[in-house]
């Protein structure tokens, strides 16, 4: 075969149909990309697409903003890429596929970046105007927005650049504040003052999507309570006399409580045991030298963890013994005392009776049986007291906003939880000096647990008791959109299950359980870069009240239209209370809230005033998809479904896609501190956008992904073989010629057989697309173009495209390639953005010409024939049964080429042979000539165990060698052309 020759003579290698082509076998694509960037800029091809899409069904991506404060890092890469593949594929498959890129720009990582700042300079952010600063932070986005945009487009990312959301536009501020407006409307908005997540670094409250769990080590201590007093009752005095000297057995006994919170003892008010817990009164009677306790200190233990509980008491077996149960009833008589009680210098601050009840969130697996309640720091102790009305005996206030005790807390005062950079403060030990001091103390220790840190700062929080506003998750909603429920949960949760389809499926179970047993929706945040609370509180009536907000539809009108104008800003000029109130409610009986609305508020209301608002938004306000990474069930896909359920009644979404986190080779999570990141900057200067692209093209985006320098050379590897195939089919089209095009019905079976994978392969292409699979789009057509043409159509076909003349077989196959060309390249054109464009205007070449302007080609239905495609794989089998056979004559340097072979084939089973017959078997083998028969092989025949009753015997070929095509055959030398065969001959005319 010509393709596979030496150096042939010069007057016979100029007549043959040898490929042609610019297309290089090498990219550089790091320094073309650019080029093609410019040229789709210059071609205006998004708008151009726009225009084109008029009266087409719309398909809208909504962009999950990215936070404007830094460089891409690959996870930016992987996500905004699986996006555009989702955006593109669609736009080509006939829809008005619509992109708005946008930003998150308020909140605290960009307010944190300018108190740095200005602590660099000695600056105080509290002396600062506060209109001052929220410039000097939206400047700082700014500067980031145009730095990221160039990052993402660099990537190949189509969108509309020129016009992005960005969550501090004045519309967009206006939107906010008129989204939570409906909050306050609705009923949905109340104030109320409950623990909440809480960080000292940033001084602030912290919603669960701003958490994240880390392993930390704690302080942990056993405490104990006095027993003193009881209050014995009965039906009968005989009752109570019996009752009272069995509780009077338990005087001056102590329950033993387990916190891993040192600094919540100040803020104790109760201890609470379990209902069915079953209890006991342990004596101890022996001690080591090392002990806080002494012989004949009595406790109470829950009995399953009496053992561990003197374990860590230092206290061995035979130092200890059970005296007698204690049950529950007798528990409800005791009185306690906080082990401060009493002690010099503590102002009484600790001298009333700790409460005792029962309470079912207590267990006996772990700690002690007891839990100390301090209502302020916890939830579970805060719904306890709430539902039993005692609030306000429990409730304390000794934890200030920076995480240091009050002032004038005794022994306390000034001592911090954590210090200003998140590590551990002084407050935990001073509180364990004390209970040492005063005998409070049974045990202590550490312990290495999970313990929730801020999303930002990293550092570990609390859970602080504050006055703070809330979306209520549970209150009934009339507001006349009760399709979904009544409730925000409700209608969130239904959302889920009738109206969202999730990929992978896994997504809905995680997020369903989330809002499922999510608490209210903390939405006030004491910082200052954000979007106000835009509502107004009533001086002297309390949040329970029902004239506590003010309530006006004029009002938040007139608040918006103001925002409309000048922005979030105006909230703080002098007079705007004034303003805005005027004729509506006396500005002197209400006070402003200057608190700022959870970042996560802002992007889950980007619904309103991107998909609602925008021409380029959804029709309905509602996106065909959001598309982000598995963290954001807790992020944005949740507080945009709970947002939306407020104000929409429904999920803002149709479909939600969920891509994993980016690991290095070995499976370890990218750290700076690790070394192990990889940058998109530098893949793209190294390998160029395409590579990076197909990286996420070639991997199952829904788990965790690797990447690395080993696995980046093998995506390249496996796109100069895609390359090479191009350059094929490139080369080949250079002698296509449209008017003798060659109609399906009128090719040769091999064409046909092609046009029948092509018929497949639209199909499974089109549904990988609808559904998402980029890595089974991909890998189907990756192994279509480089086994089934690549390695066995074009490898046949090289001898007729190069060596045949005006023959059917030879245009029949030009007409396929450029079949080829127009599906191989729309489909690749989502994944490989610049590299199917340059390989479309090699053959459309034009200043308006571009791949992505046009659309994947429709496939003729009847080119599907599955009889001829059971045919050829059949076929396909004997071949490999030859080429084995003949590779192993090479090997043994027999021959040097297959066309040196003119192999005996012997086919045992008469449908395949017949098969076999019927086609020209030398040419799909690449031999001279071949020989077929329905004869036994022979014993010295080649067989493959996978392909039974076929065996090949080698022979060489007969005759001589034409120098056009290189066959070897009887006729060579016998025509009017020197050397050359029959077939030659007639195409050299």
């Amino acid at each position: 075969m010509c393709a596979d020759t030496p150096e042939q003579t010069v007057e016979y290698k100029d007549t043959l149909n040898l490929p042609k082509t610019d297309f290089p076998m090498r990219a550089g694509l790091p320094k073309r990309e650019p080029n093609w960037l410019d040229r789709w800029s210059k071609l205006g091809v998004y708008d151009r697409l726009r225009e084109k899409g008029e009266g087409r069904e719309p398909f809208i991506l909504h962009d999950g903003p990215p936070y404007a404060n830094g460089h891409l890092h690959i996870g930016h890469a992987l996500n905004k890429t699986i996006k555009d593949m989702v955006v593109r594929s669609h736009q080509m498959m006939g829809h008005d596929a619509r992109y708005v890129p946008g930003w998150d720009c308020h909140g605290l990582p960009i307010e944190w970046k300018i108190e740095e700042q200005y602590r660099k300079k000695g600056k105080n952010k509290d002396e600062v105007n506060i209109i001052d600063f929220r410039q000097e932070c939206r400047k700082f986005a700014e500067g980031w927005i145009d730095i990221q945009r160039d990052e993402f487009k660099r990537l190949g990312i189509t969108g509309n650049w020129a016009d992005p959301y960005i969550t501090m536009d004045y519309h967009a501020e206006a939107v906010i504040a008129d989204e939570f407006m409906k909050f306050l409307m609705n009923g949905t908005l109340y104030q109320g003052s409950k623990p909440v997540m809480w960080s000292p670094v940033e001084k602030t409250a912290l919603a669960e999507a701003e958490v994240e769990y880390h392993d930390k080590e704690s302080f942990t201590i056993w405490v104990k309570f006095k027993v003193s007093g009881h209050a014995a009752s009965g039906d009968s005095k005989a009752e109570v006399d019996a009752k009272a000297d069995a509780l009077d057995e338990l005087l001056n006994a102590y329950v033993v409580i387990w916190t891993t919170t040192p600094w919540t003892i100040p803020s104790n008010k109760a201890v609470v045991y379990g209902q069915d817990i079953a209890y006991g009164l342990y004596e101890v009677t022996g001690t080591p030298e090392e002990s806080w306790v002494a012989v004949g200190d009595k406790y109470l233990l829950a009995d399953n963890l009496a053992a561990d509980v003197f374990k860590r008491a230092r206290l061995e077996e035979g130092q200890y013994s059970r005296v007698r149960d204690v049950p529950a009833d007798e528990l409800s008589g005791l009185k306690l005392k906080h082990p401060l009680a009493g002690a010099e210098g503590s102002n009484g601050e600790w001298d009333d009776n700790r409460d005792f009840r029962a309470a079912d969130f207590v267990t006996d697996t772990e700690g002690t049986g007891f839990v100390h309640c301090a209502p302020s720091h916890g939830m579970e102790e805060f719904e306890l007291y709430r539902d039993l009305n005692m609030l306000e005996q429990v409730i304390t206030y000794n934890v200030m906003d920076d995480g240091g005790f009050r002032a004038d807390l005794p022994f306390f005062g000034g001592k911090y939880i954590l210090d200003r950079k998140g590590k551990e403060g002084n407050a935990n030990k001073t509180v364990i000096d004390k209970l040492v001091e005063v005998g409070g103390l049974l045990a202590r220790g550490k312990i290495k647990h999970s313990y929730p840190h801020s999303w930002r700062s990293k550092a570990p929080i609390i859970y602080r008791n504050t006055p703070q506003w809330f979306a209520s998750v549970d209150r009934k909603l009339d507001d006349g959109m009760g399709e979904m429920g009544d409730s925000i949960r409700e209608r969130a949760l239904n959302s889920i299950d009738q109206l969202v389809k999730w990929w992978p499926q896994s997504g809905r179970n995680r997020l369903h359980s989330m809002i499922e047993a999510r608490p209210d929706w903390v939405l006030s945040r004491q910082r200052a870069w954000g979007v106000p609370l835009t509502c107004f509180t009533k001086k002297d009536a309390l949040p329970t009240d029902a004239d506590y907000i003010l309530r006006s539809a004029d009002l938040n009108a007139r608040i918006k239209a103001a925002f409309e104008v000048d922005g979030a800003d105006v909230w703080y000029t002098d007079g705007f209370k004034e303003k805005m109130l005027d004729g509506i409610a006396n500005p002197e009986e209400f006070d402003q809230v200057y608190d700022v609305l959870d970042v996560w508020f802002d992007s889950g209301s980007t619904h309103a005033f991107v998909q609602r608002d925008r021409e380029d938004g959804a029709p309905d306000g509602i996106a065909d998809v959001y598309l982000e990474g598995t963290d954001q069930h807790r992020g944005w896909f949740h507080s945009s479904l709970l947002q939306a359920s407020g104000t929409k009644g429904r999920a803002p979404y149709k479909n939600v896609v969920t891509h994993g986190f980016t690991l290095d080779e070995k499976g370890m999570k990218m750290s700076k501190s690790l070394g192990n990141t990889i940058v998109p900057e530098t893949v793209v200067k190294q390998y160029g956008a395409d590579i990076l692209r197909l990286w996420v093209a070639q991997t199952d985006y829904t788990a965790d992904q690797r990447i690395g320098p080993e696995i980046l050379k093998g995506v390249a590897d496996s796109y100069r073989r895609l390359r090479n195939t191009m350059r094929f089919m490139l080369g080949a089209l250079d002698a296509h010629d449209a008017d003798k095009n060659v109609a399906a019905a009128d090719m040769p079976e091999l064409e046909r057989w092609v046009l029948h994978r092509l018929a497949e392969l639209d199909h499974q292409v089109r549904q990988g697309y609808r559904t998402f699979d980029f890595q089974g789009v991909f890998r189907a057509v990756f192994e279509f173009a480089t086994q089934d043409l690549s390695a066995f159509y074009f490898d046949i076909r090289k001898d007729a495209l190069y060596c045949d003349g005006d023959s059917n077989t030879r245009f029949a196959a030009l007409t396929v390639m450029d079949i080829l060309h127009a599906r191989l390249t729309t489909w690749l054109a989502p994944i490989l953005c610049f590299t199917m464009e340059e390989v479309w205007l090699e053959r459309h070449p034009g200043e308006d010409s571009s791949v992505h302007l046009v659309d994947m080609p429709d496939t003729p239905a009847d080119w599907l024939d599955e009889p001829l495609a059971a045919k050829w794989a059949e076929m396909r089998k004997v071949r490999r049964v030859v080429t084995a056979a003949l590779e192993v004559q090479r090997t043994d340097k027999v021959i040097g080429a297959s066309l040196e072979a003119a192999p005996v084939v012997h086919i045992r089973d008469e449908d395949v042979l017949a098969l076999v017959q019927s086609v020209d078997f030398a040419d799909m083998c690449i031999t001279s000539s071949i020989t077929l028969t329905g004869d036994p092989s022979p014993a010295e025949a080649f067989r493959l165990p996978e392909t039974e009753g076929v065996g090949v015997v080698f022979e060489k070929a007969d005759g001589d060698k034409c120098q056009r095509c290189w066959k070897i055959l009887p006729d060579v030398g016998t025509h009017s052309h020197p050397a050359t065969c029959s077939r030659c001959n007639d195409a050299l005319g």
